[in-house]
């Protein structure tokens, strides 16, 4: 069994039982009040493995599934031994680092909270967008198949006007910071991959 595959299940499960337990939900959920405040650093993780209902848990299963199965091939091959452990930090360092921002923004306000996987699954999103920016992807409610490169583009604008409209606890600016967080990963762990990324494009002209 893939290493994708592995977190796809343990993110539904516990998805699964903290929708029907709250007390469990709110356990486990990103509260930078009590992240900062009462030093519960775990949220930042935990929170990356429930959701706040199956469509949100859904949407972002299917990416992951979508696009972590591409991506954890690339790793093993270009890691090697090393593969599978580099796809598990790119989605857990995703997921910490999305949340950051909330932590100093919101440290002092005890009602806020959120959860998703959004910043772990964006973050695979674009290391698959930096591997192969021509692939082409679609995505309602655009019906279009667009170049990954672009795709990336709408995809970053899409979070950023979902988060100024936020009501309810999904961390939606979390896709920015963690397809960011993808980027800089792969810039870091395989520097060739930007020049890669460039060529790809710039060939296509």
């Amino acid at each position: 069994m893939s290493i994708n595959i592995l977190l796809i299940i343990v993110t539904v499960a516990i998805s699964y039982f903290a929708m029907k337990d709250s007390t469990l939900k709110f356990r486990l959920i990103n509260n930078p009040h009590a992240v900062y405040h009462r030093k519960e650093y775990y949220r930042l993780i935990t929170s990356g493995f429930i959701h706040g209902d199956f469509m949100h848990l859904i949407f972002n299963m299917y990416a992951m599934y979508l696009f972590g199965n591409m991506v954890e091939p690339y790793f093993i091959y270009i890691f090697g031994t090393n593969g599978r452990l580099a796809y598990v930090a790119l989605f857990v360092l995703g997921v910490i680092v999305a949340n950051i921002p909330d932590l100093f923004r919101h440290k002092d306000n005890p009602y806020f909270n959120s959860l998703g996987a959004s910043g772990g699954v964006s973050s695979i999103v674009f290391a698959s967008i930096i591997l192969a920016p021509m692939n082409k992807l679609m995505m309602l409610p655009i019906p279009v198949p667009m170049p990954a490169y672009i795709f990336a583009i709408l995809y970053i604008a899409y979070s950023i006007y979902m988060d100024k409209r936020q009501g309810d606890n999904i961390n939606h600016l979390a896709h920015l910071w963690g397809g960011l967080f993808g980027i800089a990963f792969m810039a870091v762990a395989y520097p060739g991959s930007i020049k890669g990324f460039l060529d790809q494009i710039l060939s296509s002209f």
